[in-house]
């Protein structure tokens, strides 16, 4: 029997973890929580500063390497980059992203462009290089963070709620060339969860706060950290038989009314 059928269904011992999006906020907590989990993690983003100072947080279990995911032609060199420091990476997190408050009218094309790049093209730049690895070991975990803009519409962030979409219709689409081969493909798709991007979002428009808080039926926002901890679910044994799924963390927001 190997190590990762003795291993109890929650732990991650034996997996590398590379997670897009600078080390921060939910990319942060999704790794110290893979980390407390056993995985090694690799973070990835543009801010080597920030990079650092998050992985010094971590431990050794930690590393990072610098690179934008919209540099696509780079996303084959920046799995083998990965892979040497701990090995082949098992999980990939496609977790970076960027944000926009405009009116539908007042987004151009070349900033739908910018936001879709992050969040759609990198990502699916990152899948196509990790996957051949993956699915010849029959072994290995995709996960996207979507969002609830994924799941119904919001005003004012048009150019997110499409790209945020697309990662939906990637998971879908992935799902079932990839779970064949061992390699499931998921997403979650936090609610509002407290966060630098939130509060770039919300700071200036106190009654979109209270409306959230109004239909979020536990009456709260949530913390990195049930991000995180969803994460390592979803990537455990324990979702072993999970695929093709958006897992919305939104303490019932998207059932609330």
């Amino acid at each position: 029997m190997s190590t990762k059928q003795q291993r109890p269904p929650f732990r991650l011992d034996g997996e590398v973890a590379l997670i897009t999006g600078d080390g921060t906020g939910l990319g942060l907590a999704m790794a110290q929580q893979m980390d407390a989990a056993g995985a090694k993690v690799v973070l990835i983003g543009q801010r080597e500063a920030i990079l650092a100072q998050a992985v010094a947080a971590i431990g050794s279990g930690a590393c990072y390497e610098v690179q934008d995911v919209r540099v696509v032609a780079a996303a084959p060199h920046l799995l083998a980059r990965a892979g040497r420091h701990f090995g082949a990476v098992s999980i990939l997190i496609n977790n970076a992203g960027t944000h926009l408050k405009k009116s539908a009218l007042e987004t151009s094309e070349a900033e739908l462009l910018e936001v879709i790049n992050t969040h759609v093209t990198g990502a699916f730049a990152l899948c196509r290089a990790a996957a051949p690895a993956m699915l010849a070991q029959g072994h290995g975990v995709i996960l996207f963070t979507a969002s609830m803009a994924s799941l119904f519409g919001i005003p004012q962030v048009v150019a997110y709620t499409a790209a945020k979409s697309a990662c939906v219709g990637l998971v879908r689409a992935l799902a079932v060339e990839f779970s064949p081969g061992g390699v499931r493909v998921n997403a979650i798709a936090p609610g509002w969860i407290e966060s630098p991007m939130m509060r770039k979002a919300l700071d200036d428009d106190p009654r979109r706060q209270q409306k959230i808080l109004d239909r979020t039926p536990l009456g709260r926002f949530g913390t990195a950290e049930d991000i995180g901890l969803a994460a390592v679910y979803l990537c455990s044994d324990a979702a072993r038989f999970v695929t093709g799924v958006v897992l919305p963390i939104d303490g019932g927001v998207s059932i609330g009314f």
